[in-house]
């Protein structure tokens, strides 16, 4: 608990690092309609919009302290980061949306494999993986939900990285940054969750 505690402690400093950052560029020219920093706010903000979703979810099917903590700090911290997704496209004059495919800013979105829609973004959980989640309770909850956000994490990390060659924005690279390091220390402490449930759920046999 003390280490998700550092960790979380640590992305919100560089969540606020990164907004001061934002303030201080208004010289730079802005982003274009098609550019990868504002495909990557749009498509970012889907992502995290279904990590606070599923984070919403087990908050409600499990007592676990620890599991509903970092759930909690999920809700906050990428709220909070969809926030500034939004406020990139207004300063920005964009709209915050698009009918162009997802991911189309990054290599994942061109050629024989491009995405018809937000479901096909790394990490996506399925409507019927969502649907397991609403129904399970205590362990078998916490385990599907570690499993999923395991995946989705990994795919924002996925995305976070595809933007940091394509952009020269100092707050985009930063909280791309932000969103891999977080992401990928939620991820151990994550695994490490993950191990000791199905060891409670399954013990060894005798």
């Amino acid at each position: 608990m003390k280490a998700l505690t550092v960790g979380v402690a640590t992305v919100a400093a560089l969540i606020v690092g990164a907004v001061l950052g934002g303030l201080l560029l208004g010289s730079e020219s802005e982003p274009e309609d098609q550019s990868p920093e504002a495909g990557f706010a749009r498509d970012m903000s889907v992502h995290h919009a279904q990590a606070v979703e599923m984070a919403f979810i087990v908050r409600h099917r499990t007592d676990d302290p620890e599991v509903r903590v970092m759930a909690y700090d999920m809700i906050n911290t990428q709220r909070a980061q969809m926030g500034m997704f939004s406020g990139w496209l207004q300063q920005w004059e964009l709209p915050q949306t698009s009918v162009r495919p997802p991911m189309q800013w990054s290599d994942h979105g061109h050629g024989e494999a491009m995405m018809e829609s937000y479901d096909d973004m790394p990490g996506m959980a399925s409507d019927a993986q969502l649907d397991q989640l609403r129904e399970a309770s205590d362990v078998e909850a916490e385990l599907l939900f570690l499993e999923l956000m395991i995946d989705h994490h990994r795919g924002g990390v996925e995305m976070a990285e595809a933007v940091l060659p394509l952009t020269d924005r100092s707050e985009v690279t930063y909280l791309a940054d932000t969103i891999v390091a977080g992401q990928q220390a939620e991820v151990a402490t994550m695994e490490d969750m993950l191990i000791a449930r199905k060891a409670l759920y399954d013990p060894p046999t005798s």
